[in-house]
């Protein structure tokens, strides 16, 4: 059953430094009941003006929001159901706690909002902190707590009213990176305990890949792609969500006489096979790290620029043509750095050399 459905979902601001400017541009969408669905994208993408239009935070310039046969927000009828009567939890990225309130009120809020009765409010609330790992924790305030114990607070706040959509907008940025990753878990954990439907908002690739059962890539209000997590990495729809997810590198070519030559190396070619149904005489060579080999004979030839090891693996960069190339091995090769190397590529997306989309555009979304 689908949970959360957008419909056409449009967002204008007007800015006085920059005009008129769509956040969010003609999004459609359906998110599943149960499922964990995050928006992932660089800032002023509109990922999180998205999050705020689902929320009831901002009203939309058109389109429709639905939760299940509900509606939320219908532009053309002028109906709009505002955040409290939507039924939400939502976790921010900067807390939200309450510093004159004890962990217990912090939680306690929604309930009392909601008039529930002492005897029901205390079971709940114990409840809450139980399954955050916060039992014990009532009587303190959050001026004595760990930044992690202070984000749990937040996240049994918003499920002590039990919802069936839980918000979230980057909830993790604030944490140190071990703390972090424990937290992914503490909340994929706490989604299958109590089966709500999870819209997760992050720039975080790695925090959106390992929680997500869908997710959708967004750039300049618009969703470039929605698919698992795997496929979305396998097999990206763009040049801009391959070099989104995961780490990447982009070699320019002329295409000539059947032969890629790089940018600044008209005489040496690589030894690739261009795909029949490429006609352009430019490309753009999409290569993840560990697709590209070194070797000591043959490929083609360069020199290592530089050498770093990373622990579980060695990073060696070199050049072809004028483009800079980052090669990750799990094993050391010997290179040192300035020695004669060769680079044999494994595997290569092709992408026209130009693609839609400015990058002074998405610069700019970033100070708006």
């Amino acid at each position: 059953m689908d949970q959360v459905i957008l419909k056409n979902v449009t967002k204008h601001f007007t800015t006085k430094a920059f005009g008129k400017v769509t956040a969010v541009n003609n999004v459609s969408l359906n998110i599943k009941e149960g499922e964990c669905f995050s928006f992932l994208g660089p800032s002023g993408c509109g990922k999180t003006t998205t999050l705020r239009l689902i929320a009831g935070f901002e009203d939309l310039s058109s389109g429709e929001i639905w939760f299940g046969d509900k509606p939320m927000s219908i532009k053309d009828k002028n109906y709009y159901l505002p955040p409290e009567d939507r039924g939400l939890g939502m976790v921010f990225q900067a807390f939200a706690v309450w510093p004159h309130l004890n962990v217990f009120e912090n939680v306690a809020f929604p309930l009392r909002i909601q008039r529930v009765n002492k005897t029901d409010m205390a079971a709940k609330v114990k409840e809450a902190l139980k399954h955050t790992n916060l039992s014990g924790l009532e009587e303190k305030f959050p001026s004595e707590l760990s930044g992690g114990q202070q984000q749990r607070i937040a996240l049994a706040r918003a499920i002590v009213t039990n919802p069936k959509i839980l918000l979230l907008d980057e909830p993790l940025s604030n944490l140190d990176p071990k703390l972090r990753e424990n937290m992914r878990f503490e909340i994929k954990d706490l989604q299958r305990r109590f089966n709500f439907t999870i819209v997760y908002v992050t720039h975080d690739q790695a925090e959106a890949m390992a929680l997500s059962d869908r997710m959708l890539v967004m750039d300049m209000g618009v969703i470039q792609q929605i698919d698992t997590p795997t496929d979305m990495y396998n097999n990206p729809s763009n040049r801009f969500v391959f070099g989104f997810l995961g780490l990447s590198n982009f070699l320019p070519v002329n295409l000539s006489d059947g032969r890629a030559y790089p940018y600044g190396s008209s005489s040496v070619g690589l030894n690739l096979e261009i795909p029949p149904d490429f006609s352009d005489d430019q490309a753009i060579l999409a290569t993840r790290p560990n697709e590209i080999h070194l070797v000591a004979e043959g490929g083609y030839r360069t020199r290592i620029k530089n050498r770093v090891f990373l622990g579980d693996s060695v990073e060696y960069r070199v050049d072809i043509g004028q483009a800079e190339i980052r090669i990750h091995t799990y094993e050391d090769k010997g290179f040192k750095v300035g020695d004669i190397c060769g680079v044999e590529f494994s595997k290569v997306t092709w992408y026209p050399a130009r693609e839609d989309g400015s990058d002074e555009e998405r610069e700019r979304r970033k100070i708006i």
